[in-house]
């Protein structure tokens, strides 16, 4: 049974790790599920489980991003909750950075989010409703070094999220952002000799993705932090 005020929910970036989670943990809760990925093909058990179907797009092409929003549009209806999982890293010195991987990474991280965001909002703002969540990452409050691509990426994703929540809110529009700060278990499971919980359990995050989505309009939030315990901040 389906007791959200959402029906259909779009999962772009769509893997095996948190993105399943939250399609699994969305599906359970009666919403209809669309995942797209570069490669749908390694969705296909995925949706075999939880009724869900596969697109094809990369969010780096607005073209393609467009494309896909047409293509779920016709298949299951215009998605009111849409998120925003993609992500790109490139790592290194920054005099040895490559200028192509740093490009790739802001097109992935930044530009991606904006045009899957622009075609959510653009559907959303003729309902009046609809929610837009954002997967951030500890890089998205502050940088580490030799990691200068994925952090303006992520602080990208992060002020794109702040600027949408504040035009979005008052029509309707509920715009989060969640910071992942630490690394995210396997199957809800550490490596083998990790010391308990010092892992991201991809279902809780999940259930804390859900309880965004569950919050009443007077009392919405626009950014929630997740970590392990080991984790500093």
């Amino acid at each position: 049974m389906n007791d959200l005020p959402y029906t259909t929910a779009l999962i772009v970036g769509a893997g095996m790790g948190l993105s399943a989670s939250l399609a699994r943990t969305l599906a359970r809760r009666g919403m209809a599920v669309a995942l797209a990925a570069r490669d749908p093909s390694k969705l296909s058990a995925l949706c075999d489980e939880i009724g869900a179907k596969a697109f094809r797009c990369d969010a780096q092409d607005e073209n393609e991003v467009a494309g896909l929003f047409d293509a779920v549009d016709r298949q299951m209806g215009s998605p009111d909750v849409v998120v925003y999982n993609a992500s790109a890293r490139a790592r290194g010195p920054l005099t040895a950075l490559d200028p192509a991987d740093v490009r790739r990474v802001l097109l992935v991280n930044g530009f991606g989010a904006f045009a899957v965001a622009q075609c959510a909002a653009s559907r959303m703002l003729v309902r009046g409703s609809g929610a837009i969540l954002f997967t951030g990452a500890s890089a998205s409050v502050k940088g580490y070094a030799e990691s200068a691509p994925f952090a303006m990426g992520k602080f990208a994703v992060r002020g794109l999220a702040q600027s949408m929540a504040r035009e979005l809110a008052p029509r309707g529009i509920h715009v989060a952002h969640f910071v992942i700060d630490g690394a995210i278990g396997r199957n809800g499971h550490g490596a083998p000799g990790d010391p308990p919980d010092s892992r991201l359990d991809p279902d809780a995050i999940a259930s804390t993705y859900l309880h965004v989505l569950e919050q009443p309009r007077s009392a919405w939030t626009w950014e929630i932090e997740l970590r392990p315990w080991v984790e500093r901040f």
